[in-house]
């Protein structure tokens, strides 16, 4: 009997953010290689090897959707954006598609990642992970990997900024940590200092 092929990953990009701290600009419109930071993170992960991709707007949608070019990609709006990123992460797990595998779930304010931590992550699926995590060192970060079977439950856990904090906490010992130090850097972009200490530095 052949074997089945193996289904593409989905790819959540989370790009709601308003950007508090940095002024009020939303996160997804701040310029990174002379593109919008929301197309550089979509650039990613499809790079990486990730097939459907969604991407959830919520802080100046409409610009976003205006200015910045996301072929192909389902823009689910998050209108609840403002309490925090678990409320993009529930709108985003509710759009996926029907029989979707996994997700892997992406930051937009996370430049340093690249296609290389992504495709780790999708390897490690691969062999079986159910729940992963990029690693830096040994200390867990982004992007993260979801399997289907936890969606309800990422879903459940998503409260203000948390995320899927709660669900990775809750099954720690199953979350396989895939070390990324040597190809990506971990750090996000908050406030103006960041900001200028990423530009600076890149």
């Amino acid at each position: 009997m052949e074997d089945q092929p193996q289904r593409a990953v989905a790819a959540l990009v989370l790009a709601a953010g308003g950007g508090r701290r940095l002024g009020g600009r939303p996160k997804a419109l701040l310029r990174h290689r002379d593109r919008p930071l929301v197309e550089h993170a979509v650039g990613v992960v499809r790079a990486g090897g990730c097939g459907p991709v969604t991407v959830v707007l919520g802080a100046a949608r409409e610009q976003v959707r205006a200015e910045a070019r996301l072929p192909d990609c389902r823009l689910v709006d998050n209108p609840d954006w403002e309490s925090g990123m678990g409320s993009s992460l529930r709108a985003g797990l509710a759009a996926l598609d029907p029989g979707t595998s996994a997700v892997l779930v992406m930051l937009v304010d996370t430049p340093g990642v690249t296609p290389a931590a992504v495709a780790r992550l999708l390897a490690a699926h691969r062999a079986g992970a159910e729940l992963a995590a990029a690693g830096y060192q040994g200390r867990r970060g982004h992007p993260v990997l979801i399997g289907a079977r936890h969606f309800a439950e990422a879903a459940a856990g998503a409260t203000g900024d948390a995320g899927a904090r709660a669900l990775l906490a809750a099954h720690a010992a199953a979350v396989t940590l895939v070390e990324c130090a040597d190809v990506a850097v971990p750090d996000d972009l908050d406030t103006p200092a960041d900001l200028a200490r990423w530009t600076s530095a890149r």
